[in-house]
């Protein structure tokens, strides 16, 4: 599985992004060298496209079909459906819910068959969920040294208003389906649709 290893905040600089967004504590005290320089509109729409797929950890192919799914939705906007979509993989409703300290922690734990969709195991981190969908962590790893630290680290993160997480039973509920205002993700998805549109 492919996935970008690099220096996390060295990134978070160069896309001026704060690492909170991450489930990361950490700060970084220095500023990018390209701080201040002005960006042409190809590379404004650029960075946000990078930006959008750092913060959810996804490759360009990946990225691309969903964006190609989004175009094809009847109701709504492609941006705001991107971002939708985006937000409704099984590693980020993992993340969302605090059973994983950042987004790849979560995607590791769906990888490892810790993850329970409706009673069923889905260990792909893409996967889609729907509203009233009931994700919870498996029976065997509930009592695991790591769920305690995890939770430890993310009691004090809010659960977006779509979701329900139950920390006591490491479980959870998608209420409904974001709307975009939920989203806080410092992305502005119409950049990403002006440069798809090319």
């Amino acid at each position: 599985m492919a996935r970008d290893m690099g220096p996390v905040l060295k990134k978070c600089r160069s896309l001026g992004l704060e690492p909170a967004y991450l489930g990361i504590d950490k700060k970084s005290n220095r500023t990018s060298s390209r701080a201040g320089k002005k960006l042409s509109e190809y590379g404004t729409q650029l960075r946000e496209k990078q930006k959008a797929k750092f913060i959810y950890g996804i490759l360009e192919k990946p990225f691309r079909n969903n964006f190609d799914k989004a175009k094809k939705m009847k109701y709504g906007t492609t941006g705001e459906n991107l971002m939708i979509l985006l937000e409704l993989r099984l590693d980020n409703v993992i993340f969302r819910l605090g059973f994983g300290r950042t987004r790849s922690e979560a995607r590791q734990i769906v990888d490892h068959k810790h993850v329970l969709v409706n009673g069923k195991c889905i260990n792909i981190p893409s996967y889609v969920v729907k509203a009233g969908d009931v994700i919870e962590i498996k029976e065997k790893f509930k009592s695991a040294q790591r769920y305690k630290d995890v939770l430890e680290v993310t009691a004090g993160r809010t659960t977006p208003a779509w979701l329900e997480a139950n920390h006591e039973a490491l479980s959870g509920t998608v209420k409904e389906i974001p709307s975009r205002d939920q989203i806080d993700v410092p992305v502005n998805e119409m950049l990403i649709v002006e440069l798809y549109s090319k």
